[in-house]
């Protein structure tokens, strides 16, 4: 009786069809896949153990010859079948090859890769098949992609690259890695891979094409009379001075602290934020008292003003 080892690793019955041996193995992969997974050994293990079941399970001549005995858990040949194999006769007389010399590079995972990873595959439709484009989508820190980063990424075959991720990078961008997706078959050159930045949420900066925004809180001491305050900045902490008479809302421009795009920078935005302090004591209430009777204004006409101008401007 043929070893049936390959379907208890994906824990399925020897007379399962297709689709449940592909549902088993979305199944596994996301479960053990090594992103989801950092740093342990034995999901890494048993990812590729899934993988490999599956290269052979997934594809539809080498499950025959499996479950046939011609073929072990590796694929290669069994050697009770090899020398049949190599003297019987195949298609128009010619001698079969062993399974280590066939050309093909087992079932075209890109479909699943595409269900995993959200990504899609391509190959080439004249002569030897040039290997799939393979696409996956990672997570980076703002502040990585703004400053630049090197970084290791896992594909969906279990590869791990490394990606260069050039300052500036943008939500959305995509990184091309030439010659780092599926091998082709028949000597035809590999697929190349694709990796889609996405940029976490930053809990501080935003940013709004070559721009970044910040918001600075600021005392009611340094909006009336004007401070110099520590603002953050992508590259770091910078000294920007406040005018006398700042307000919420007001925006400082600092030059060339954005984002790089080719050989030019944004700039930074510096939204600012009166605070007031956590408990008013006697003092300042006492002080705001007084100032209040003898310099009283509205502010609700103020804003309205501005509002007005702001519209007809």
């Amino acid at each position: 009786m043929a070893d049936k080892a390959l379907y208890d690793t994906l824990g399925v019955k020897p007379s399962a069809s297709d689709d449940e041996i592909k549902r088993a193995y979305r199944k596994l992969a996301k479960t053990h896949h090594p992103d989801l997974n950092p740093d342990d050994a034995e999901a890494e293990k048993r990812f590729k153990e899934i993988s490999a079941a599956f290269a052979i399970l997934g594809d539809e001549d080498k499950r025959r010859r499996y479950d046939a005995g011609e073929i072990d858990e590796s694929g290669a040949e069994r050697p009770e079948h090899a020398f049949y194999r190599q003297q019987a006769g195949g298609p128009g007389g010619q001698k079969y090859q062993s399974w280590h010399t066939f050309q093909d590079s087992g079932p075209d995972l890109s479909s699943v890769f595409d269900d995993l990873f959200g990504g899609r595959a391509t190959r080439g439709r004249r002569g030897p098949a040039r290997g799939a484009d393979v696409n996956y989508s990672m997570e980076v820190e703002f502040l990585d992609a703004a400053k630049g980063v090197t970084t290791t990424v896992t594909m969906p075959d279990g590869k791990q690259l490394r990606v260069k991720i050039p300052p500036g990078t943008r939500d959305g961008q995509r990184l091309r890695l030439k010659g780092q997706g599926q091998p082709g078959g028949g000597g035809a050159p590999a697929g190349d891979a694709y990796v889609e930045i996405r940029l976490k949420p930053d809990p501080l900066f935003t940013a709004d094409g070559n721009d970044v925004h910040v918001t600075v809180g600021i005392g009611i001491d340094e909006a009336a009379l004007g401070a110099k305050v520590p603002v953050p900045t992508i590259d770091g902490t910078v000294m920007v001075t406040v005018p006398k008479g700042a307000n919420s809302g007001q925006t400082l421009r600092l030059k060339g602290k954005g984002l790089k795009s080719g050989d030019t920078r944004g700039d930074q935005l510096v939204h600012l934020e009166v605070m007031m302090p956590d408990t008013i004591d006697s003092e300042l209430a006492d002080f705001l008292t007084e100032w209040r009777e003898r310099h009283a204004y509205d502010p609700r006409q103020k804003r309205r003003e501005r509002a007005k101008a702001g519209a007809g401007s």
